[in-house]
């Protein structure tokens, strides 16, 4: 008598990146940039990072796979409400983008996970915008005032 063929469980996308240790690298690599960026820095209250740091590394995770370590400890992600306190415009989303694309690239992914990661920040990044471009960092709208180029 045989007994029946197991079917091997399938592979997360945490655990086809390399699990914990690729997501750590990622974010840690993303808040290098944070760190020195003068338009990002401004939106993180915390003088130490790390905090920041470990919530969004827990998020994403959780979100591939892995843990549900994030949502035991946070709850919901509810990520719109909590980034709406802060001021994120196009400008905030392209240097958020710019430095996670400089954390992905360092991950050394194949090709596919690669652009299933990337596809996932740059759909997230957009998601986060939550200030219009005509509005200013005081909350006011600048009817038919150009900002100037940056």
């Amino acid at each position: 008598m045989t007994s029946p063929r197991e079917e091997p469980e399938p592979q997360t996308f945490y655990d086809a990146v390399g699990g914990e240790e690729t997501f750590t690298r990622l974010v840690r690599r993303f808040y290098e940039g944070v760190a020195e960026d003068p338009v990002l820095r401004p939106l993180y209250p915390e003088e130490d990072l790390g905090p920041a740091e470990e919530r969004l590394r827990l998020f994403l995770m959780q979100y591939w796979g892995g843990p549900r370590t994030y949502s035991e400890q946070r709850g919901h992600p509810r990520l719109r409400m909590r980034h709406g306190p802060f001021r994120v415009g196009s400008r905030e989303r392209d240097h958020w983008l710019a430095h996670m694309r400089a954390a992905v690239d360092e991950l050394e992914l194949p090709e596919a996970l690669d652009r299933q990661l990337w596809e996932y920040l740059v759909y997230a990044a957009h998601s986060m915008v939550n200030t219009p471009d005509d509005v200013a960092p005081g909350g006011e709208a600048q009817l038919g005032v150009q900002r100037p180029p940056e």
